[in-house]
This record gives C-alpha cells, structure tokens and sequence, in this order.
C-alpha cells in the first residue's frame, strides 16, 4: 500500500487557552465534547490517517507529581502489548516545558503519548490513536510522519 504524505506546513493554534502551538495544516484541531471533556481539552484530527491525538489539560495546584504518575500509568497499560516503550525527555528551560515522549513499539493501541508541564501551574497530556486495529507494519510510515508533527507542536508549545 503506498501513501502520500502532505507537504509539512504549520499553523498556529492559539484559541485564549491557557497553551499554545503550531500544528500542521492537513489537521485540524477539534474541541473535545465527549462527555467527560474539560473546558481546555481538543482533539487534533488527521482525516487522510483516520488518526487522532487527544488533548487533555489540567491545572497544576501542587500535584504536577500525581499528573505525571497518572499519565505514566496510562503509558504502561499499553505494555501487555508493546514490544518496548521508549521515553524522550522534554527539557527546555527557555520555554519551561518539561515532559516526556512515550514511542510504543508494536501492535499497541496507542504509538505514541506525551505530557508537557511548566511544574507549577499547567499539565498537557496527549495520546496518538488510529481509528483501526493496530498493525504496527502498516501503521509505522504514518506514526514516524505525525511522530514529527508532534515534534514541531511540542518545540512550538507556549504557555499562555
């Protein structure tokens, strides 16, 4: 099966929440209404990769550790079926934005999951799914290519 992939191009999100970042124009970025959404969660749609990143923020009031354990959790689930989970370090002290990148490797629901946090007052965590049975073959070219799109939004990511 071949794919076309889009040209890499960015557009800002920036919507009066409390973050902000560049994500790529063959995207689009959705409110989140499932039921039990927060006001400030959105869901970044790949529509050409039936794909979706989920956003979940949350208010730091001294429990960034809780959030940090908590997302750590939601990674390690994905474990029974990952061949191996990968962690990047997300350190840069000019932005404060501090987290980790999650790559799972293997027919795991989820490829790949982040958190980002300034520690004191914000907590963003995402989480990459495709809507279709994970086939970690046929799904590698398309995570590796979101992988990087995830990259430029996290390089680009402002707290507001």
């Amino acid at each position: 099966m071949k794919i076309e992939f889009p040209v890499k191009e960015y557009q800002e999100f920036d919507v009066g929440a409390p973050f902000s970042f560049y994500y790529p124009v063959y995207a689009k970025v959705l409110k989140d209404s499932s039921k039990n959404a927060e006001p400030w969660w959105f869901n970044i749609v790949f529509p050409s990769f039936d794909a979706t990143i989920y956003l979940s923020y949350k208010k730091v009031k001294n429990n960034v550790n809780v959030y940090i354990e908590d997302s750590r959790t939601l990674v390690y689930k994905h474990s029974i079926k990952a061949e191996s989970i990968d962690e990047s370090l997300i350190y840069d002290t000019e932005t404060h934005n501090f987290g980790i990148i999650y790559d799972l490797k293997g027919n795991t629901a989820s490829s790949l999951q982040f958190f980002v946090t300034d520690s004191i007052n914000h907590f963003l965590r995402g989480s990459l799914y495709f809507n279709t049975v994970p086939e970690k073959d046929s799904l590698a070219p398309m995570v590796s290519f979101i992988r990087e799109d995830l990259e430029m939004m996290i390089n680009t990511f402002r707290w507001n």
